[in-house]
């Protein structure tokens, strides 16, 4: 089960999510109390081991600007997360190593998320950020044979749940393992990934015949 601390705001957390066994690590760009600029992320990214990937999220940025950032910033991969393009994707699929595509739940355009040539498909509530669970039944849109990580609402109580229910690849959280707003609760952080890690269903039903790596996927 592959888990994403997002809206990292500090080294501090970083290092936290690292410690407590996350695989990846979140940094928003778009609008949001937990906004960050390209060099402060640069600054953290440069202390994390290189088998954590590092994660810019984004909504409706101009894709040069996104792949700038990501370069920038020092980050492994692009989370788009508004009404980005087939050929927005495709821009920046092709100049950055990793490419997720969020979308809402319940959204339309989750039918032919295959279409965006992302690597990996994120399923959000639909107010992302509102830290507010969904009905995961919306998720159920999402193509098979696709990386699916689930966001929106999750916490410690209930991410095992969620994994039952939807069955994803990966599971993505942020306001579920913070004290206060942009700053992370060790013990809830811990508490996640536990959870995440021990509700893992075995095998995970996808193309795949061998865990995910994203340092060497193409």
């Amino acid at each position: 089960m592959w888990v994403k601390i997002c809206g990292i705001t500090s080294e501090e957390d970083a290092l936290i999510a690292v410690a407590m066994g996350a695989d990846a690590v979140g940094f928003v760009f778009a609008p949001s109390p937990r906004q960050m600029s390209p060099s402060a992320v640069a600054a953290i990214t440069r202390r994390l081991p290189p088998e954590i990937c590092t994660v810019g999220v984004f909504k409706d940025e101009e894709p040069r600007r996104v792949v700038e950032i990501v370069n920038r910033s020092g980050l492994d991969a692009a989370q788009l997360h508004g009404n980005e393009t087939f050929e927005d994707c495709g821009y920046v699929s092709v100049r950055v190593p990793l490419v997720i595509k969020a979308f809402q739940a319940g959204d339309y355009r989750l039918q032919r998320a295959a279409e965006y040539g992302a690597d990996i498909v994120l399923v959000d509530a639909p107010s992302p950020g509102s830290g507010k669970v969904f009905d995961w039944r919306l998720a159920e849109g999402a193509p098979r044979g696709r990386r699916l990580v689930l966001a929106g609402g999750l916490d410690p109580d209930n991410v095992g749940d969620a994994i039952g229910r939807v069955h994803p690849w990966g599971v993505d959280v942020s306001s579920g393992v913070e004290a206060s707003v942009g700053k992370k609760d060790a013990r809830r952080v811990r508490a996640f990934v536990q959870a995440a890690r021990a509700a893992e269903p075995q095998p995970y039903d996808t193309d795949d015949a061998a865990p995910y790596d994203w340092q060497v996927d193409d």
